[in-house]
């Protein structure tokens, strides 16, 4: 196959990925969006494959069934719960690749100028476009490629640890070595000094000390970032990792790594932006690890935490008109979202209004609730966003909160020393009676205190929330 058909395949492979993209910002487009993403990613390796510059049949085919096969193995191993850690180790791989193609794209850069002429002419592939390069686009190479290894690197080194953090294999807590920023700044410094030695013609020692650099940099960095951002970072590891495609796609001249790169990083960092939005934190404060520097002594919180079991909820649902059901990660970690679902068709078929309240970082991945109530079947028109539901709070009856924490703290609003402070939360303390689901009475993952669970119109529902929930189930049927 010639040159002009991988460019038109890879042309209605851009589209696709941009309808996948665009698909998913909707829950009824998303199953749709998906196969777009899944047709234009296969159209793209077979362009790639049976393009210019084909060859190594045996090793390709070996290394796309291998990478099929664990790919597909480890999809279905991973549980809804760990899909954020999935998430993070799938950016660390593509920063990995980054890496690996910006050297192999720096030993052709060296190796194809110093052919002779005729060896020239039966170059193919990358090498061919590395033999018809002038002078000054070699120059303009190896910033690409020096730059695409840079964000490479910070992506593998810092999704590594995030995917330590979210999986709790690494302290979520935000740590820095003394001096803190400092040394990240004079990485990135030290760095800026390797780019113009590289550049100067100082060969591989440049390239080698940037990339160690770099992979501290990724490492320092997202250490110093506390658990409870995470999300935000998941997102913006996201984004790193599509401008590092994009980076290496001018380096190998490949138009479909430049689009497919950009689409994925310009959406990770408007996402990124949004979240940081939603938490009312400013997005280098979130990359700065700021989370948890307080201006004082947090407020005391009064009173006491007072539980309630099955039968008292289950009473107060009967006689309850309007229910918002808050779901949180401890939803997830328990695999309740069935019950939940059923619990919502029971309460719906007696005539009561029922409708769930979404936070925009709820969980520890954005889209993390929708995709699990999603995959229980809640109806869509009942699952609204932060926005269109907090002032319903004060006229409603029942608020249930299962595994959710910081999303309803009150304390972002009362505490201005709250490590939450100003963040923009579920205000479901204004319901009437609010039911907590919770296994205890610890502060969760991000370990704040939440003055919610002693409110006098809160009673916390302790246990595992699936079996709580089956048994709620059991007692409203009868």
């Amino acid at each position: 196959m010639d040159f002009g058909f991988t460019t038109a395949a890879y042309v209605v492979a851009a589209v696709l990925f941009i309808l996948s993209l665009g698909g998913l910002s909707g829950q009824e487009s998303a199953k749709r969006a998906v196969w777009y993403g899944i047709v234009g990613m296969a159209l793209a390796v077979v362009a790639t494959l049976f393009g210019p510059g084909q060859g190594y049949w045996l090793l390709s085919i070996i290394l796309l069934a291998w990478g099929g096969f664990y790919g597909m193995k480890v999809a279905k191993k991973v549980q809804m719960t760990e899909m954020p850690q999935l998430v993070a180790a799938m950016h660390s791989l593509v920063g990995l690749a980054a890496v690996l193609v910006g050297y192999n794209a720096y030993i052709e850069s060296v190796r194809v100028p110093a052919m002779d002429s005729v060896d020239l002419e039966s170059l193919r592939g990358f090498a061919a476009i590395v033999a018809h390069k002038t002078a000054t686009e070699l120059t303009i190479l190896r910033v690409e490629l020096f730059l695409g290894v840079f964000i490479g690197a910070v992506t593998f080194t810092g999704s590594i640890i995030a995917f330590g953090k979210l999986a709790g294999k690494v302290d979520s807590k935000a740590k820095k070595l003394p001096g803190g920023h400092i040394l990240n700044a004079a990485a990135a410094l030290a760095s800026l000094v390797m780019l113009v030695l590289f550049m100067m013609g100082y060969g591989t020692l440049p390239l080698i000390v940037m990339t160690l650099l770099a992979f501290f940099i990724g490492y320092h960095l997202i250490m110093g970032i506390g658990g409870a951002d995470m999300p935000v970072v998941v997102s913006m590891l996201n984004s790193y990792s599509g401008w590092a495609a994009a980076a290496i796609g001018f380096s190998l001249g490949n138009d479909l790594l430049i689009v497919t790169g950009a689409l994925v990083g310009s959406s990770g960092a408007i996402l990124s932006y949004i979240m940081c939005k939603a938490m009312n934190r400013s997005f280098i404060s979130v990359i700065l690890g700021g989370f948890g520097n307080t201006a004082g002594p947090a407020q005391e919180v009064e009173g006491e935490m007072i539980a309630i079991d099955a039968q008292g909820v289950a009473d107060a649902i009967s006689d309850a008109e309007s229910i918002i059901i808050v779901p949180g990660y401890g939803m997830a970690v328990a695999q309740a979202q069935m019950a939940v679902s059923e619990l919502t068709s029971l309460l719906r078929g007696k005539g009561k209004n029922v409708r769930f309240a979404i936070h925009p970082v709820a969980g520890r991945l954005p889209g993390h609730m929708n995709v699990l109530l999603a995959e229980a079947k809640v109806p869509y028109d009942i699952v609204l966003e932060m926005d269109e539901i907090n002032e319903d709070f004060p006229e409603t009856d029942v608020v249930i909160v299962i595994g959710s924490n910081d999303i309803v703290n009150p304390a972002a609003q009362d505490d201005p020393n709250s490590p939450i402070a100003g963040m923009p939360v579920l205000e479901v303390w204004k319901a009437k009676q609010v039911f907590v689901s919770k296994r205890g009475q610890g502060t969760g993952y991000s370990g704040i205190e939440n003055p919610l669970f002693y409110k006098e119109n809160t009673r916390m529902f302790y246990g595992d929330a699936k079996k709580s929930l089956e048994e709620l189930l059991h007692l409203i049927r009868h």
